[in-house]
């Protein structure tokens, strides 16, 4: 019996070692294939970390971030050979798209104030690889209705890919703290503070509350603003440091890099390191496991409202988790989760794969919850028109409401990343305002023709990148914000 186990082990051990090798083997050729290293790829800023950001004021953040930009212009805009002295590139200085040459450059850390006296403070966090910018709108809002607005670049972000290799999540939970004590500095208690995140910065503002429930020295919120939360990740993230395992061998540096893209967008990253893939991942695993250890022994009582708001179908983030893993575990609080459905009136529906269509149907069983649910949806399968289905917390009670929104017709559902942008944003809008302002309009692409034309696939191109519901949406944050 002992040599059949031992027979059966050494099979089962030869068969594992051949897979890892064939799938080792399978990702440095696909590495082998992608583009070569640029400088934005190798040149590393000196971003600052966790310990030094705790100690750290909101002007000397600044100061440094000033170092970090002008870091670049001498080490990467300044070196890039004649091959990268082309109008996509972000990093050449005569480029359309370099974000110098901008009235403002929303890479940069920024504060907004009011005219008169503040009403309130609102910390806005970016997402993953991006960088202020993706906020800027409802920041105008907020500033609009009295509140002072305190944007911050994430270390790491806004100035080139690498600097992503050299940053951990918490370095970004640091730069979260420092915001917030700014914020409270400005606009002391008992006046409101806000805190809103996109993506990862939801999650950090997330984690930035459930820490602040124990610690006194930590400025409370008073409500949460999530956008496409990342309270968890797909799968791959888990297994993003086994694909850049063949980069401890300098002959496969780019197994560091699930993505190596030009850099044809100003304000975020479009080369993606697996070093920052699994910060991502490492942060969601550390908030769930915050959220089922307080959920366990009713410490998510004190927890401000949240409303959060998410498409149903999102290629970046984890639907299921943000309900099972957030919302299915928050005390009855005043709570509200937005979810925006696909198109249910488009024609694509036998395009779709399989289990598509009923993506809501099968996460959201009838059942009382303590938050408030409010879904988005077509009012039948023949209409474009929208309505927004509210059940409210405690009941299974279903009303509805027209929003006076259709679904346009050529989109069949939201994105990760459209949701903080109005159709009319310069860069990532449907239908731009100004669409030179920042040399390129991503979201006004349209086109059609052969394959294998454009420096990017076109999957890229083809995602949704604004939000027909922005005014709905805009119109719900508004109405949780005190005057």
């Amino acid at each position: 019996m002992n040599r059949v186990l031992k027979k059966t082990l050494k099979i089962l051990g030869w068969t594992l070692a051949t897979v890892v090798l064939t799938l080792l083997g399978l990702r440095i050729y696909n590495i082998q294939q992608s583009p070569p290293l640029a400088a934005w790829h190798t040149y590393v800023p000196d971003e600052l970390h966790a310990d030094e950001l705790d100690q750290m004021s909101w002007q000397e953040y600044i100061a440094h971030e000033e170092k970090l930009f002008a870091q670049v212009r001498q080490n990467v805009s300044a070196k890039i050979g004649q091959e990268d002295k082309v109008e996509s590139n972000r990093y050449f200085e005569d480029s359309r798209v370099n974000p110098n040459h901008f009235a403002h450059d929303w890479n940069r850390s920024y504060i907004l104030a009011p005219a008169g006296e503040p009403k309130g403070a609102v910390v806005l966090l970016h997402g993953l690889t991006d960088s202020p910018y993706s906020l800027r709108h409802i920041a105008v809002h907020y500033q609009s209705v009295g509140y002072v607005v305190v944007a911050i670049r994430m270390p790491g972000h806004g100035t080139v890919p690498a600097s992503l290799t050299d940053v951990e999540w918490r370095d970004w939970a640091a730069a979260t703290r420092l915001a917030v004590r700014e914020a409270r500095r400005r606009v002391p208690a008992p006046r409101p503070l806000h805190m809103a995140g996109f993506s990862n910065g939801g999650a950090l503002a997330l984690m930035y509350a459930l820490q602040a429930l124990d610690d006194p020295s930590l400025a409370a919120p008073d409500r949460l603003v999530l956008i496409s939360p990342m309270i968890g990740v797909t799968r791959f993230a888990r297994f993003a440091g086994l694909a850049g395992l063949p980069a401890i061998l300098p002959a496969f540096a780019k197994a560091a890099w699930l993505s190596i893209v030009p850099e044809f967008n100003p304000f975020k990253y479009n080369s993606f390191p697996v070093k920052a893939a699994r910060e991502s991942y490492s942060l969601t695993m550390a908030l769930q496991d915050e959220l089922a250890s307080r959920g366990r022994n009713g410490g998510l009582d004190q927890l401000p409202p949240i409303i959060s708001f998410h498409s149903v179908m999102d290629f970046t983030v984890s639907t299921r988790a943000l309900i099972n893993a957030l919302y299915a575990r928050l005390p009855e609080n005043g709570s509200e989760l937005v979810l925006f459905d696909l198109n249910r009136a488009t024609k694509l529906g036998p395009l779709f794969r399989r289990g598509v269509e009923w993506t809501l149907a099968g996460t959201l069983p009838g059942e009382r919850r303590n938050y408030r649910l409010t879904i988005v949806t077509n009012v039948s399968t023949s209409s474009s028109d929208m309505i927004e289905r509210v059940t409210e917390a405690g009941s299974v009670e279903v009303a509805d409401r027209p929003i006076g929104i259709s679904y346009p017709r050529d989109i069949y559902s939201l994105s990760h990343v459209a949701l903080p942008f109005p159709t009319n944003d310069a860069l990532y809008g449907q239908h731009p305002d100004n669409i030179e302002e920042f040399g390129i309009s991503l979201g006004a692409m349209s086109m059609r023709g052969e394959v294998g034309v454009f420096v990017v696939g076109m999957d890229s191109l083809a995602r949704l990148t604004s939000n027909p519901f922005y005014s709905y949406m805009l119109e719900r944050i508004d109405g949780v914000i005190p005057r």
